[in-house]
Formats: structure tokens, sequence, C-alpha cells
């Protein structure tokens, strides 16, 4: 069992042929069964297993792991324990539900309060986010944005290839999937007023993201080098920003995005581990200039993550709307972490820092309406012969996100949410 990504790893506990989870990913969230206090998890095929009473029945003797940090309504208290903990547990899970644990199976499925279909639970919030970085790391997107809103020549601004350009945003408006969004309310100025007004957003807009969650924490005036950097990491999760661009054209000089990114983005409810996702590790794009050092890592940090966008009127079928892939990032996850905190800034176990926009180089791989639609000079045609060029109310924004090779899936799962019509 010291390969928990050997493809042909089983389980006794059924998964259907393509599922995000399989034995080798075993990712980590917080459920509630009824009205029941939330737990900790983790999820095999359509089963999600409940880890506080995995260990209460002394399934998880022996790691060490006090079972009490799997009764919170966050994974925060488990993430902290560290990389040892996080690894072992997996391990311990894989010789649990391995197809040749025979003992376990029985014993395990003798219990009424392990074992739960997915279908009949709630997902929660899998983590306390204390605080939120967005980054802007997608060369393509900020080159496609750049060539929009200034001139083609000049796309990206000046500081762009030298650093990983991002954001603090607002973490008290992080959402987990399922979690409806109202439209949000602000000023904007239309093309043709000297003067701004006042509604609702006429631009609303997704972008197609992923997250990492710290899971070590750092005193204030140190710094993470990214050699070091993807031991402060948990996991990744997928992310989508909601903008409202109309609100963001208007009020982001000086100081960038303001309420046109603070009113809602949601994740998925399981978080997948970096060691889940070792055996799709591939070069990230060649960086030129040469970074400074501080920058500078060795290694592979992209993942082969592809992505996917549908949107589904109210009534009608998902449609994809765009497909891209994580590996095209310009700014790797360990350069972001190296950055954020280059200067001293101090890091929290749960916090979160997104991706930016994932956009490739083809228009159908573009992450945002704004690119897909092309500032709305090139609309979307849906299946019911409606058009979009931005999110309508009544809407859902679906994600889904996954790896694959022969003989192996690991899955994110997928993140929701439907636009509700401004209070």
């Amino acid at each position: 069992m010291d390969n928990l990504n050997d493809q042909h790893l089983k389980s006794w506990l059924p998964s259907e042929a393509g599922s995000d989870f399989p034995i080798q990913n075993l990712p980590f969230g917080i459920f509630r069964k009824g009205v029941s206090s939330p737990h900790a998890a983790t999820r095999l095929g359509n089963t999600v297993i409940d880890l506080f009473a995995l260990a209460e029945h002394g399934f998880l003797d022996g790691l060490g792991i006090d079972p009490g940090v799997f009764n919170y309504s966050s994974l925060n208290p488990f993430i902290e324990l560290g990389k040892p903990y996080w690894r072992s547990l997996r391990k311990q899970l894989a010789l649990l539900f391995g197809s040749d644990n025979t003992e376990a199976c029985g014993r395990i499925g003798s219990t009424n309060d392990i074992l739960y279909n997915a279908a009949a639970v709630q997902m929660l919030m899998p983590v306390k986010v204390g605080d939120y970085t967005d980054f802007y790391s997608s060369l393509e997107h900020a080159t496609n944005v750049g060539c929009m809103f200034r001139d083609p020549a000049n796309a990206l601004l000046p500081n762009w290839k030298h650093l990983p350009v991002g954001y603090h945003g607002r973490s008290s408006s992080i959402v987990v999937s399922g979690t409806a969004i109202h439209r949000p309310k602000g000023q904007t100025k239309p093309p043709d007023s000297d003067t701004p007004v006042f509604g609702p957003s006429k631009e609303l807009d997704f972008e197609l993201e992923l997250a990492f969650i710290t899971g070590k924490k750092t005193a204030l005036g140190t710094s993470v080098s990214t050699a070091d950097a993807e031991d402060h990491i948990f996991g990744m999760l997928l992310f989508n920003d909601l903008s409202a661009r109309d609100i963001q054209r208007w009020e982001y000089v000086p100081l960038g995005p303001f309420l046109s990114k603070n009113f809602g983005s949601v994740v998925s409810p399981w978080i997948v581990t970096l060691d889940a996702l070792e055996p799709f590790r591939v070069p990230g794009p060649a960086q030129d200039p040469e970074v400074l050092p501080y920058l500078r890592f060795s290694g592979s940090h992209n993942f082969d993550i592809q992505m996917e966008v549908f949107i589904q009127a109210e009534g009608q079928t998902e449609f994809r709307v765009c497909s891209s892939n994580y590996k095209y990032m310009y700014w790797n996850l360990a350069q972001q972490l190296a950055h954020q905190t280059v200067n001293g800034c101090n890091i929290r176990v749960g916090d979160m820092y997104a991706s930016g926009t994932v956009s490739g180089p083809t228009p159908g791989s573009y992450g945002s309406m704004l690119e897909l639609a092309w500032k709305g000079t090139k609309p979307i045609k849906m299946p019911d012969g409606s058009e979009r060029s931005f999110i309508n109310d009544n809407d859902s924004v679906i994600m889904k996100g996954y790896c694959e090779k022969p003989g192996l899936r690991i899955g994110f799962g997928e993140v929701a949410t439907k636009i509700l019509p401004a209070l």
C-alpha cells in the first residue's frame, strides 16, 4: 500500500467506471446527515464515509489522531495536524477499503453510521477560510482581457511576466456548491452616460478556477520558498469566482476589484490532496523573461486537470460552453505561495488561494463569458435557441474537473450555483 496511486487498486465499495472518486483519490470534505452534527468525511464512488464514526469504532486506532478532530464543522482541526497525518490517514483508508480486506468489509458493512449514499447527505463548506487571495495567472486570460480593454499590442501590463498578480478577496462570501447567489447590485457607467447609474449587474460572469488550501501556518515576517511551498498545501478544489463585469469596469481603477467580486464565490465540497494528483504533474509553460531568484523552481508544479463549464437554463438540460485545462497556467501554485509570503505575510491553516481564470489557447478553452462571447460581440447560442453574452437570472453554472489517463481518473466532482434575481 505504499503506492496509493497504483491504477490497479480496487475497493470492496462499489465504484462505477469513470467515477471521480476511486480508491486512489480519497478526498476530504464535511457532510451532514439530516439534522445531525457535521463530520469530516471521505468519498469512494457514490459512498460518503464518516471519518468520525470510523474513528469512534476503532478503525483508525494507531494513527495517533484524536477522533475529535473529525467532529467539527470544518476540516481545519484535522488539516492542522500536518502532512504526515494526512498521508497516514489516506494510507489507512486505502487499507480498510481495499478489495482484499474482507474483514474490514464485514465489520464496517455491519455498522449503520459509517457509510452513506452521497445523494442522501448534505455537503457543507469544507474549510473555515480565514483569508482568501485571488491570482491572475493565466497568460491567455490576461492577454485576452488586455486586448479587449487596452491596446492589443500591449495587452499585458509591464509587471505581469515578472510576478504572480493577485489581490486579497472577501472570504465571508465564499460558499459551497449548491448555494444560490443573488445577482449583485452596484454602480455602473453606461458607455453613453457621463455619470454612473445604480442597479443590478447586467454583465454577470463566471470565472473557471482551481483553488488550493494551505495546511501549515507561518510566522509573521517569514516567507515560504518555491521548494517548500507544497509542504504547506493540503489540497485543491474547484472555484467559481463570480464576477460582475460592468461593476468591475467602473470601480477597478485604481485599487482593483471590490463589489464586482465579493458578492459570492462558490467552491466544490471535496478537497483533493496533492498526493492524489501526483501522477498528473506536467511541466508548465516556459517563462520568459527569466523570473527573479525567489520565483525560480525545480520540478513540475502544473497539473493536467481537465476543466469544463456548463450553463443550464431553467427547465433545460445543461450545455457545455467551454473546456480548458489547468496545465496552461503560467504561474504555478509554488510560485503563487512564494510570492504571497515573500514580503513576510503570514499564512494560516484553511487559507484559500484561487488560480485566477483558467483559459487556454483556443476560443473554446476560454474560462469566462467575457472571453467566450468576446465582450458580447459573439454571443453563445443555447440549445433552446436563446443566446448568452453573460449569465441570465435563473441560469445555473456548473463546473467540473478531473485528471485522467489509462486506468486512472481522479476528479473533483462539481461546483454548481444558480443565479437568482437581484433582491
